[in-house]
């Protein structure tokens, strides 16, 4: 035992140790010792074997251990000794929950990153090539643009609604069996819609399967991608989201050339044989990195008393209302309007994608590098908000030509930088899956609705397209309202945090 001359009238560390660890204390030099107390309640096993085993390093370091132990376990939902112990929500912090720190680089993660972009090529990058199969059905089928409009909307729906599903299982720890059944179910839905002779058909499979899948496939890889990293995170998310415009410029140009000469059926299993080849070698790479939640709830309704984090989803809820018009309707419009033949219709939306891998990267390198992602996001809104309403006074090829592809450039840059923004609004990266989830599920209803809203627009407005371009500019002006107000209102929550205030502890400072 320690005299009271070792010990230097030091006191037990509070509330009282047991006989073990009384022994514990007895068996350590005066040079171990420190003041700090022990969190309360009492020592469990786990934290009395960490003291009992703590021969090499301080008697602090060891405290500091427990603590970690219980900020996890309380995390988990499990007890100490018995005892339902409650922590506060800033002590769960991203340090005390993660297997290891974020690797920020190395071959695992930059690996991760261009198996996402497969993943999103084969996910989004089908989906903004939606406008090649707007104009080829409202002939085939002899349906109005609404009617087919619905088919690429449910499928962006459902792609985002799911979100809040398959990020959540992700968090759990399932995201391998979830992300191979979304790569089945895609794969599924494409190869039936190759054998789809009705409307009806066509809605179940390239709508509702393949839209299942994707959303399998979309949230738990970009929740898990943003895992790898902490400083790069924005640019990684922007090269995986530059995988939108590397499928869009693939599938279009293989229906321009696959439709004439081999038909409908064949051109699709040809787009199915590289989703196959992608979303298997995705199917192999891909590893979750962060140890699974245990508590099983699909909606984390404290997330719902951060108020930046529900202004930021209300403003890409109004942001991704009007977004998609343009890439559903541009096709129709060149053919209709500026009197493009079909051929033609779909290189506008080859370029329209294709200058899209620019303002997928860039960005997002710039607002790791300087700006941040909120604030690097704000801008390319208001600007797509001004080309929309610009595209009303377009009468001609060379200007159409123009306009696609300086809203091509300021679209990506949303679509490039919301997954990357989102993440930033998200600390605890376990909760990462079920944070984007939300937002997600309450974005896929602006893009169910944004596209046949326009599309109903253009039948009352005798095709001529007005009411459409004013409802897209008005859906993405109000979102650049509540984005703004979304980064201020965090800012002054910073600012105070900055200054001794209390924050909720959900927030990562991201903004300069």
């Amino acid at each position: 035992m320690l005299s009271p001359d070792t010990l230097h009238a030091t006191p037990l560390p509070s509330p009282g140790l047991s006989v073990t660890g009384r022994s514990i204390l007895s068996s350590k030099s005066s040079e171990t010792l420190h003041p700090t107390p022990l969190p309360s309640p009492g020592l469990s096993w786990k934290e009395k074997s960490i003291l009992s085993s703590s021969s090499s390093v301080t008697l602090n370091q060891s405290y500091d251990e427990i603590e970690v132990l219980r900020n996890t376990e309380n995390h988990n939902g499990e007890k100490s000794d018995g005892a339902s112990v409650k922590t506060t929500p800033s002590s769960l912090t991203a340090t005390s929950i993660q297997d290891e720190p974020q690797p920020n680089g190395g071959t695992r993660a930059w690996s991760t990153v261009f198996f996402a972009h497969l993943v999103v090529m084969n996910t989004w990058g089908f989906v903004n090539s939606f406008g090649v199969f707007q104009t080829y059905y409202v002939t085939a089928l002899d349906r109005p643009p609404s009617d087919i409009s619905w088919v690429g909307s449910i499928q962006v729906f459902l792609l985002f609604f799911v979100g809040t599903i398959s990020g959540r299982l992700t968090d759990a720890g399932f995201f391998r069996p979830v992300f191979f059944a979304g790569s089945v179910l895609s794969l599924l839905g494409l190869f039936m819609t190759s054998l789809t002779t009705s409307y009806t058909q066509l809605f179940l499979a390239q709508g509702v399967c393949i839209g299942i899948g994707n959303g399998f496939m979309f949230t738990p890889t970009m929740s898990m991608l943003s895992t790898y990293f902490s400083t790069k995170r924005s640019l990684a998310i922007g090269l995986a989201s530059a995988g939108s415009s590397t499928g869009a410029i693939v599938f279009p140009l293989m229906v321009q050339q696959l439709l004439p000469k081999v038909g409908f059926a064949w051109t699709i299993r040809a787009l199915g044989l590289i989703q196959f080849i992608c979303l298997g070698a995705a199917n192999l790479g891909l590893r979750s990195r962060t140890r699974p939640r245990k508590n099983w709830v699909f909606v984390d309704r404290a997330s719902f008393t951060d108020w930046p984090y529900v202004l930021f989803a209300v403003g890409m809820f109004f942001t991704f209302l009007g977004l998609y018009v343009a890439f559903y309707y541009i096709g129709s419009f060149a053919r209709h309007i500026i009197q493009l033949p079909y051929s033609e219709s779909i290189n506008l939306i080859v370029v329209l994608n294709a200058v899209g891998v620019v303002g997928r990267v860039l960005p997002n390198y710039l607002a790791d590098r300087y700006f941040g992602p909120l604030n690097t996001l704000i801008p390319p809104i208001i600007v797509s908000t001004f080309l929309f309403y610009l595209w009303i006074v377009v009468t001609d090829r060379a200007a159409l030509y123009a306009w696609a592809v300086l809203y091509g450039i300021s679209s990506s840059m949303i679509q490039g930088l919301f997954p990357a923004t989102l993440s930033s609004f998200t600390s605890d990266l376990r909760k990462a899956g079920v944070r984007m989830g939300q937002v997600f599920t309450i974005v896929s209803f602006a893009c169910l609705t944004g596209p046949p809203i326009a599309g109903a627009l253009l039948e009352r407005g005798e095709e001529k397209y007005l009411y459409a371009q004013l409802f897209g500019g008005t859906a993405l002006a109000i979102g650049f309202v509540f984005t703004v107000i979304s980064k201020y209102w965090r800012d002054s929550k910073q600012a105070c945090k900055d200054a001794g205030g209390i924050g909720n502890g959900s927030v990562s400072r991201q903004e300069d």
